[in-house]
């Protein structure tokens, strides 16, 4: 009788990991890529506006203000035309 209770509670130990690997493991893991994944986001954004905070401050000092904005908005114009033109047709 001793034999079945330790079989049962070992079959029991293994359903509950086994449930375990299946909803509690995986969810953890993409609760952890997706705090990575914002993070990571973040992190680009802020190194993103700092870049362009450097170089309208590096075309600020030949130029003046109005002509950082003015190459700024060139360069935009010239990109948002390239994608208008390479968008697809579908």
């Amino acid at each position: 009788m001793h034999e079945y209770a330790t079989r049962f509670a070992d079959l029991l130990e293994q359903l509950a990991e086994r449930v375990r690997e299946l909803t509690v493991d995986r969810i953890a893991r993409a609760i952890k890529l997706t705090g990575l994944g914002i993070l990571v986001a973040a992190l680009g954004l802020t190194a993103v506006a700092f870049l362009v905070w450097t170089i309208f401050g590096a075309l600020e000092i030949p130029l003046t203000t109005a002509g950082a904005f003015a190459v700024f908005g060139v360069v935009l114009a010239v990109a948002g035309g390239f994608l208008w033109f390479k968008r697809s047709r579908t």
